[in-house]
């Protein structure tokens, strides 16, 4: 095998293949979307331009290309043969919800209408969880409803497999799960599988136990061949690939074993047909190299051969019989003959996907390697971003030290952004003395939009998330917001506001926007959260929110009504008129600091017939302190004497009756009030008599 290698700038990439920027941003923003449509009812203000701004994206992608599809895995999406970084939270929730509604793949072809979109977000932001019928199993988005838009669904509930061969581990909890080896193949063959029509397939079972990689290859190839189911198969293989180039561990075993036979059982022009999706020539090197250390050496050959058809190039005749016998030798041989065949092939196929740079092979008989496996739709495709040697954080750093902007410092910089790294670079951003740079990657990442991907991380990383509002003041406050809108868990509201609060009464007009969401939640913590803030927003009435339907709504109403001086009087009438106990509570304790005499009324009847001892007892102590004459009235009417034959006694010890007795103490120059204070101190019992005697500035 002869020939000059490739120059160092047309090698494989070091690092990982990325999406590309464009790619990347679209994802990103539909997953946003998406979220938005989960959270807002239909006809909220801002779902409109989140479609627009997700449309105007998706037509200048589509500009370009015909279609683009996109492939789903449980928690990767694929598209133009990349795999997202199943690390980055945005896009693992995106595929995640996909994976949910048993979506395979979506096809968006050029011409995508606004109501298209809108049609289709609305439909995937329901939860499937919730509403019992995921979008992939619908009978009506299965027959195309969209002219432009298309979901490929995946029916799992045929599949099931078992045996030793797929490995399990156990979790912290005991609880068996599948390794992530089991769980790509597991993935393979349910995207392989999604028509149900292969031809080995049991017709009648419900379970297709230990599915046959043959069966498996035969259904790839007898598919339709399609974009979308295509990519989702592309997809699988990368993923594959990459966990099987990471060692010969045990869980690895039967993966290798399984997706080699596969390999080997499809047919050629099906195996070009799936690497000619793309052609990069750096990124379908990269995946031979890696199937090339983990696949069976029979499988490898068969690889080799369909990129050479694929790429328009030729082995050598020769060469390649020496692959096969090789190959035969490593698969079927014993001892050290099997371990040296093995070796040998790996190490000459490794050898010619490196070398793989020459032209047609010479006619006199020794096979040249192939020069550049290129075509012009990337599948296998190495975005730019990955295609910089230096790492990115060596770049950002040089950049600094010199403080010089440019194209690749903004490549290096996204590449952080989408490896998690936001937190390394922000920090490392405000210790340099580069001003230049600095201003401008600030510019570029600290933005609201990020504030709004760090915020749809589970859980929330605080620190991280204090650095974007440190540097955005208020103008974070809407992001922070509608995540505080979604959030479940009460831990995580309790972190937003407190950020809301530092952020100071600024941010009151985008509360008082959101008090308009019909969803009583949504409104309460507006509510609570205005309660909180220093000073409330100019013109801001929180008096229609005390008439709400949901008494947890009118509570947050009126704590805020209670505390301003102009509204304090009526919030307490409207307060000891409410059925709810808290509010009726809340109002209580605010009126014992000073009842205007409008709630006398109230009071006398929380008094006398509040809906518990605790209410009761509260509003005679409150009734006390006002020395209202109709405060007396009701007071004398709790602790009259009883008549008997033998005279006046007390009346049954309640703890209302001793709670109006020590409040008559505060009357005890109105005859009425004496009256009943000198029968109960002549009573046996000890409790009555103290609190007929007790001082008027008392235990009340």
């Amino acid at each position: 095998m002869t020939g000059g290698r490739e120059s160092s700038s047309t090698g494989a990439p070091a690092g990982k293949t990325a999406l590309s920027r464009e790619l990347r941003d679209f994802l990103i923003q539909l997953s946003i979307a998406l979220h938005r449509y989960a959270m807002y009812p239909d006809g909220h203000p801002s779902l409109g331009p989140t479609v627009e701004h997700v449309h105007g994206i998706l037509t200048e992608l589509l500009t370009t290309r015909e279609m683009l599809s996109l492939g789903v895995a449980r928690n990767q999406l694929v598209i133009e043969g990349v795999a997202t970084d199943p690390k980055n939270p945005v896009l693992t929730e995106l595929a995640s919800r996909m994976h949910r509604h048993h979506v395979g793949a979506i096809t968006l072809r050029r011409g995508v209408a606004h109501a298209e979109l809108q049609e289709f977000l609305r439909a995937v932001a329901q939860d499937p969880d919730r509403t019992g019928q995921p979008v992939g199993l619908d009978p009506k988005y299965r027959e195309s409803m969209w002219a432009h838009l298309r979901l490929y669904s995946l029916n799992y509930e045929r599949l099931r497999f078992v045996g030793d061969d797929l490995p399990v581990e156990e979790t912290e909890t005991g609880r068996a799960t599948r390794t992530r080896a089991a769980q790509l193949w597991l993935g393979l063959a349910r995207a392989a599988l999604a028509s149900g029509e292969t031809a080995d397939s049991p017709e009648g079972e419900d379970d297709l136990e230990n599915v046959d990689p043959t069966v498996i290859a035969q259904a790839i190839s007898s598919h339709e061949r399609d974009a979308a189911y295509d990519q989702v198969i592309v997809g699988y293989m990368l993923q594959i690939a990459e966990q099987l180039k990471a060692g010969q561990v045990p869980e690895s075993a039967a993966l290798r074993r399984r997706v080699s036979r596969m390999v080997s059982t499809l047919q050629s022009d099906t195996l070009q047909q799936l690497l000619d999706m793309g052609g990069d020539a750096a990124q379908r090197r990269r995946f031979l190299l890696n199937a090339a250390e983990g696949l069976a050496a029979d499988a490898v050959v068969d690889l080799v051969q369909a990129a050479a058809t694929t790429s328009r190039q030729t082995v050598s005749h020769s060469l390649l019989r020496m692959l096969q016998k090789l190959a035969r030798h490593a698969e079927a041989g014993h001892g050290r003959r099997q371990v040296t065949a093995d070796a040998s092939v790996r190490e000459q196929i490794a050898q010619l996907i490196t070398d793989w740079s020459l032209n047609d092979p010479n006619p006199d008989g020794y096979s040249q390697a192939l020069q550049r496996m290129s075509t012009a739709m990337p599948v296998f495709a190495t975005a730019v971003e990955a295609r910089f040697l230096p790492e990115p954080r060596r770049v950002v750093e040089m950049a600094l030290e010199v403080d010089a902007m440019g194209e690749p410092v903004e490549r290096a910089a996204d590449e952080l952004v989408v490896r998690g790294e936001l937190k390394w670079l922000l920090e490392t951003l405000r210790a340099a003395q580069a001003p230049g740079v600095t201003a401008a990657l600030f510019a570029r990442y600290v933005t609201p939009a990020q504030v709004e991907h760090v915020l749809v991380m589970e859980p929330v990383p605080a620190a991280l998330l204090d650095e974007l509002i440190s540097q955005l003041g208020v103008a974070a406050a809407d992001p922070v917001l509608d995540a505080l809108i979604r959030a479940e868990s009460s831990q995580t509201r309790r972190l937003l506001i407190d950020r809301l609060i530092k952020l100071g009464p600024s941010i009151g007009p985008a509360v008082v926007r959101r008090l308009h969401d019909e969803r009583w939640y949504v409104t309460r913590n507006m509510l609570a959260l205005l309660g909180e803030l220093s000073q409330l927003p100019a013109g801001f009435d929180a008096s229609p929110y005390a008439g709400h339907a949901d008494s947890r709504v009118r509570r947050e109403a009126l704590r805020i009504l209670l505390r301003e001086p102009a509204t304090r009087d009526r919030a307490i009438c409207t307060g000891l008129a409410d059925p709810d106990d808290h509010s009726i509570r809340l109002a209580l304790t605010v009126a014992a600091r000073g009842c205007p005499e409008a709630a006398i009324p109230l009071l006398v009847n929380r008094a006398s017939s509040g809906t518990n001892p605790d209410q009761r007892i509260t509003a005679i102590r409150v009734l006390a302190a006002t020395r209202h004459p109709a405060a007396l009235e009701a007071l004398v009417r709790i602790a009259a004497p009883r008549r008997t034959l033998l005279g006046l006694r007390p009346a049954h010890k309640t703890r209302e009756y001793l709670a109006a007795l020590t409040a008559l103490t505060r009357f005890a120059d109105e005859p009425r009030a004496r009256e009943a204070l000198a029968v109960a101190a002549r009573a046996r019992d000890a409790e009555i008599v103290q609190a007929a005697t007790a001082r008027p500035d008392g235990n009340d």
